[in-house]
């Protein structure tokens, strides 16, 4: 397949009457549903004067017309810039910069007006229209211009190509997990995050059937899970934790999953994962730049339980490391950064993450090269404090950073949200790490700002002490 207009195509000659989506709780697609609908919002959106090398904002929660009009414009050779619904004026306004029209959910015109940008239509008001004629595009047309998540800065706008998709996705199928027309897949993540839109495109090339959730919600995840009878799920960040915090239910191995493949599964609760749900939880590691780029595999799962170790790359990438820095290439990834110079150096990218490989060829992460605390000279991994932290019962979310000491150069300071009290966590820590790392100053709170993909924001928080 050489880009999504293809992948659609493809779809609807081999499952014409398969269901392809289903929006919790009872809306379901087949995949010619879906081409039909996508090219007749494709005509409504070309009369209202979108047109090819276009850039349209999108501004909607996880409901069918944001796929449906993410593969429009595909269709129309014009680029989506999805747009966080939780945005405000300042970050909308940032990412809405040089769009020619959003569409959106009635909800968020006042938003929009403030911002001042040109609105197409709401979602209300979509009309799927008669008439579309498709129009070539290419592989290295783009299809996205995809904000990252901005945990230490502001957010850079990844220009992602047909190419990308065809990568990341068709990893998915021809290499583990290798998802089939047998397989039920399931997303509980904002759509205007880069997951959803992968699961959209794997479902496509795969045939198989995508459950889309209106959010991740810990309580009611796995009844969602059996309910649909889901075989394979993402998830990152602060969710398994959270799933394990939920009580236990007789009902936890009664499912279909056959592969959970997840990012930054917390290495001391990789065990109690599988144990508790009876499947194997995968490790996966990709960047909104890069695409697919690491994973464990079937092959040696078993032996990296616990470990932490990203895997492998894959087949269509190339990594080393360099003065410890974790640096990738190959075919598939972003063509740059909107408006900004080439960041490529000699076709390498640089992920900012501190990582080291073994002899075979394993590579296991060690922290963000920004989220390093230096005190007192001794360097200070924010993410195995932060690990520390989640492993007591009476933490549900932590975030560690290093703030401003006029002696050590840098001191640990700790967010906690959860139960469990200073003395306690600071005798949590002092058991299992080094004196210089346990944190200094704690600040306990409700919640933490959060990046769409459930990364805390750290540039967000408040970097005072007493």
């Amino acid at each position: 397949m050489r880009d999504l207009v293809e992948v659609v195509g493809r779809a609807v000659r081999l499952w014409p009457e398969r269901v392809a989506w289903t929006f919790d709780p009872g809306l379901r697609y087949t995949f010619l549903e879906v081409d039909e609908l996508s090219s007749g919002y494709a005509q409504f959106l070309r009369e209202l004067g979108v047109g090819a090398g276009d850039r349209v904002g999108v501004m909607i929660r996880n409901r069918p017309e944001f796929p449906l009009v993410w593969l429009a414009l595909v269709k129309l050779g014009a680029a989506m810039v999805p747009v966080n619904v939780k945005y405000r004026s300042v970050d909308a306004e940032f990412v809405l910069r040089g769009v020619k029209t959003v569409v959106a959910e009635r909800e968020f015109e006042p938003l929009l007006a403030e911002v001042g940008v040109p609105v197409v239509s709401f979602v209300e008001d979509l009309e799927s229209l008669p008439g579309f004629e498709q129009q070539p595009v290419g592989p290295a047309d783009t299809v996205n211009v995809q904000y990252t998540s901005g945990t230490t800065g502001d957010p850079k706008g990844c220009v992602l190509s047909h190419r990308y998709w065809m990568e990341l996705a068709g990893s998915l199928v021809e290499n583990f997990p290798r998802l089939t027309e047998r397989d039920v897949m399931l997303t509980a993540q904002p759509f205007h995050y880069i997951d959803p839109q992968w699961n959209v495109v794997a479902a496509l090339l795969s045939g198989a059937e995508l459950v889309v959730l209106d959010g991740f919600h810990p309580s009611g995840f796995w009844a969602k899970v059996r309910e649909h009878r889901v075989t394979y799920f993402y998830c990152l960040g602060a969710m398994p934790t959270l799933l394990l915090k939920m009580p236990p239910d007789a009902k936890d191995k009664d499912h279909r999953v056959r592969v959970v493949q997840c990012s930054a599964i917390p290495p001391g609760k990789h065990r109690e994962l599988e144990d508790r749900w009876g499947v194997g939880w995968y490790e996966a590691f990709g960047m909104t730049e890069t695409g697919a780029d690491i994973r464990v595999t079937d092959e040696d799962h078993d032996e990296l339980v616990g470990t932490g170790c990203l895997g492998r790359p894959m087949p269509h990438r190339e990594a080393k490391i360099v003065d410890g820095e974790l640096l990738l290439s190959g075919p598939g990834m972003m063509d740059g950064y909107l408006g900004l110079p080439d960041v490529f150096e000699d076709g390498w990218f640089r992920t900012g993450d501190l990582a080291r490989m073994d002899e075979q060829g394993r590579i296991y992460h060690l922290g963000r090269s920004k989220d390093m605390i230096r005190r007192s000279g001794e360097n200070i991994a924010a993410h195995e404090v932060e690990g520390v932290l989640m492993s007591h019962s009476g933490v549900r979310l932590a975030a560690v950073i290093g703030v401003p000491d006029e002696i050590r150069g840098e001191e640990v300071k700790a967010f906690i949200v959860g139960t469990a009290t200073q003395q306690e966590l600071a005798d949590h820590c002092a058991q299992r790490l080094a004196g210089f790392k346990v944190p200094r100053y704690w600040e306990f709170t409700d919640d933490l700002p959060r990046t769409p993909s459930e990364r805390v924001a750290k540039h967000l928080l408040d970097r005072s002490v007493p």
